[in-house]
């Protein structure tokens, strides 16, 4: 600060100094500053000898500026003196926003009502201006959300239009996708175009939408801008990249009968955070250890509907021990369902589980057996119509679906949970194959024959299309039936094997195993179960379709054993699923490139979570029954992983032996 002029230092006529009062300047602040912005100053006056009055604040540019000069104004101003005190004001000096770039010389004076200046004069000041170049404005976005995703999904970014100074206007924003397979995914904003009135940045929601159809490929994406002047951001186009990774082809592997406490007792698993007991509680209440022992056993357990509600007791988990069960050879050992097989047994199930996604909180959606689960499966219920709120609850008496024997018939559930009536064991609803149909989506059910309870089409009146009406039907003939329900031949114990040797897997698949490949308890030959699973996913992992495909490994309903998670929900009242749902938890494995690495799965996961996660991966409609209220298996996948790369699952039994099986492909159980 450089203090400038004389000022008025007068003395009275007695010798005693006048009145007088001197004025000081911070410095600007800040001293430098864009063209259209502002600066400020603090102005103190301080009174000399008693001095009081009202003084006027002004100022003036003295040199070095270019048109327009700045402005300045004070607050307060006038500003009051009335005591000893010094008093101060704000000086703030505002730029053009057309100035250019410049250093001004500005002095500050004072002025009295009595035309007294300051004592020690007026104040000079400096102030330097950066020139702004009017209508510009910046363009920035976020990274998109999820940066990596499965084809037909959609991901957001946020677009930030920040204006220069002064710059107002109308901002259209437009995106150029490049670099992956065709089709393109599209772009949109929300909104478009952005308004700038007030200096303040402006943001809108970029939504990049993927094709169903599209290979797995990574795109790059050009955001771009430009206002009613054809003005284009000054820092340019603004780039983001996704990856899409192609879902083609999704397998049903469904075994037989068991939960996650029975066959999954993985210490790998269960370090790892899985839900897997070593003790259970029996109907005295007592706890007592659970007993390793073979998978082929030659008994086997209950498990209908009123075993569940035995095991379940009332979500005390500890009726297992009353459940009824069936032991062919002599006495039956102590406690059966408190067996876990041994790992020996079952160590390529143990190898996919720990190399991929383990859900130990998959449910059956169903409380009953084989039968009603697997229509569970295929189409979310077991309803005999679509209106019905009935549901299948049992296994047939005599009975393979609508071409059953005409006096056969089936136990029905209502939502009270009483098996009060039966009917004959033919269903008439809508399937997931009715929506794959729809979208023409090929789809293949692999079954071991077509008679048993477990070829679900078998009971869809639709989809066998039966030679005469329901119940003198003898044979399944419609074209669905025909062309993709599809059973060994001879020399050939597994067309999905073959089919998937010859590229000619389907979109949509289902695996029923023979009998003796199946894990259900009742004979001490059936112990091919692991090797079969395994066959299917080395096929598959060691061919083209590894990268595009999604293998999930499930078994259709806990058969009986032991289980120490009560389900998540028993549905009661009137809503959907009433007196049925939901039952007992059943193991399940997510296998893909695409699936998480050795994880955990805790979320609650059913029958529908598997028919909701395929509707979603191809854009079909929800069928409305389970899958309208089950999950999407979304936390069993990282879509922004690399993805997996195959290891073959080492098993006893090679794909060689299943396709040259001499054996009768018979049924996966009889109940």
């Amino acid at each position: 600060m450089t203090a400038c002029g004389g000022g008025n230092n007068k003395t009275s006529a007695s010798g005693i100094p006048a009145a007088s009062y001197a004025l000081s300047a911070q410095a600007l602040n800040p001293a430098s500053i864009a063209a259209g912005d502002s600066s400020t100053s603090v102005i103190t006056l301080i009174p000399n000898y008693g001095y009081g009055g009202t003084v006027t604040l002004s100022c003036s540019s003295v040199t070095g500026g270019a048109t327009p000069d700045p402005t300045c104004s004070f607050n307060p101003n006038p500003v009051s003196i009335t005591a000893s005190a010094a008093v101060t004001s704000t000086l703030t000096v505002s730029t053009s926003q057309s100035a250019p770039g410049s250093t001004y010389a500005f002095v500050v004076s004072a002025m009295d009502g009595s035309q007294l200046s300051p004592a020690n004069g007026s104040q000079n000041l400096t102030l330097s201006t950066i020139s702004v170049v009017a209508g510009s404005y910046d363009l920035t976005t976020t990274a998109l959300s999820p940066v990596s995703l499965a084809a037909g999904g959609s991901a957001t970014a946020a677009v930030t239009v920040s204006p220069g100074t002064g710059y107002t206007g109308t901002v259209t924003l437009s995106c150029n996708i490049t670099g992956g397979g065709t089709p393109d995914p599209t772009c949109s904003f929300s909104p478009n175009p952005v308004v700038i009135t007030a200096g303040a940045p402006a943001t809108s929601t970029v939504t990049v939408v993927t094709s169903a159809s599209a290979p797995s490929s990574t795109y790059a994406i050009a955001v771009n801008a430009s206002d009613a002047n054809q003005l284009a951001p000054s820092n340019g186009a603004q780039s983001l990249n996704l990856t899409t990774s192609s879902v083609e082809h999704i397998v049903i592997i469904v075994q037989e009968n068991r939960t996650p406490d029975n066959l999954f007792h993985d210490p790998v698993l269960m370090a790892n955070g899985a839900d897997i007991a070593s003790t259970g509680l029996t109907s005295g209440g007592q706890s007592i250890s659970l007993t390793p022992g073979p998978l082929a056993v030659d008994y086997d357990i209950s498990h209908t509907h009123t075993a569940f509600l035995t095991a379940y007791d009332n979500g005390a988990m500890d009726g297992a021990d009353q459940v009824s069960l069936t032991c062919d050879n002599g006495p039956c050992p102590p406690n059966p369902p408190y067996y876990y097989v041994q790992a020996s047994d079952v160590e390529p199930y143990f190898q996919m589980a720990e190399q991929y996604t383990f859900g130990d909180r998959m449910f059956q959606t169903n409380q009953g057996p084989s039968f009603p689960a697997h229509q569970f499966i295929l189409s979310g219920t077991s309803a005999p119509t679509a209106t019905s709120n009935l549901f299948v609850a049992e296994d047939p008496n005599n009975g393979i679906g609508c071409i059953s024997p005409p006096d056969s018939w089936v136990l029905l559930i209502d939502p009270d949970g009483l098996e009060t009536t039966n009917m004959y064991p033919c269903l008439e609803h809508q399937t997931l194959v009715d929506e794959l149909d729809a979208a023409n989506l090929s789809w293949r059910y692999y079954a071991p024959s077509g008679e048993p309870i477990w070829t679900a089409p078998n009971a869809i009146q639709h989809l066998c299309g039966p030679n005469v009406p329901p119940p003198n039907a003898t044979v399944c003939e419609s074209s669905d039936w025909l062309n993709d329900v599809v059973f060994p031949s001879t020399g050939n114990g597994a067309p999905v094997l073959t089919d998937i040797a010859n590229k000619q897997l389907a979109t949509v698949s289902w695996v029923i195993p023979a009998g003796y490949n199946s894990d259900h308890a009742g004979s001490l030959e059936d112990t091919g179960g692991p090797s079969w699973v395994a066959s299917i996913v080395n096929a598959i992992g060691n061919s083209a379709y590894w990268n595009n495909t999604v293998i999930i490994v499930m078994w259709d309903d806990w058969g009986g054993w032991y289980d120490h998670v009560p389900p998540p929900e028993i549905v009661t009242g009137n809503g959907w699923g009433a007196g049925y749902l939901y039952g007992f938890r059943v193991p399940l494995i997510v296998i893909s490139p695409f699936a998480k690495n050795a994880y955990i799965s805790h979320v609650n996961h059913d029958f529908g979570s598997i028919l909701k996660f395929t509707e979603q991966t191809f854009n079909l409609p929800s069928l409305g029954y389970a899958d309208a209220y089950a999950d999407d298996l979304s936390d069993c996948f990282n879509l922004s992983q690399a993805p997996t790369v195959f290891r073959t699952i080492d098993a006893p039994l090679s794909a060689d032996h299943f396709i040259h099986d001499p054996r009768p492909p018979t049924p996966p159980d009889n109940d």
